[in-house]
């Protein structure tokens, strides 16, 4: 169920993008502990001079690799939001090649109510989920 949105500068090749959504999905089923079919992914490619993210005084040298990996979803524990944070910095490093450096995650959550997937219900109000 989170809704899973990458923000990256063009220049990956369709299996790259692949990897690297194929990775973040098995971290968040990890961390958020949500089925393996529960998959809503959407990639955003940008031109460079689209996406300027500088590092908040923090030192990081940011690439051409940079992803921006914003997620909606329902309340997570503090816990498991920095477990996501860790599994996805490692598996985008080493399956990916993508510099930890190179990595912003943001989540917004919402409710049960906030959520429709499809017939004009919200089916975690109803029971249905």
């Amino acid at each position: 169920m989170p809704l899973l949105r990458f923000d990256l500068i063009k220049g990956r090749d369709a299996a790259d993008v692949k990897k690297l959504l194929d990775t973040a999905h098995d971290a968040m089923v990890e961390a958020f502990d949500v089925p393996a079919s529960d998959r809503y992914q959407v990639v955003h490619q940008h031109e460079p001079y689209e996406m300027i993210m500088e590092d908040t005084g923090l030192g990081y040298e940011r690439t051409e690799k940079f992803v921006l990996l914003s997620i909606v979803s329902k309340k997570r524990t503090a816990e498991q939001k920095q477990r996501l944070y860790t599994l996805t910095a490692e598996r985008l490093a080493s399956i990916c090649g993508i510099p930890s450096t190179d990595l912003m995650i943001s989540i917004t959550e919402n409710e049960d109510a906030d959520w429709s997937f499809g017939l004009g219900e919200a089916q975690f109000i109803t029971g249905k989920l």
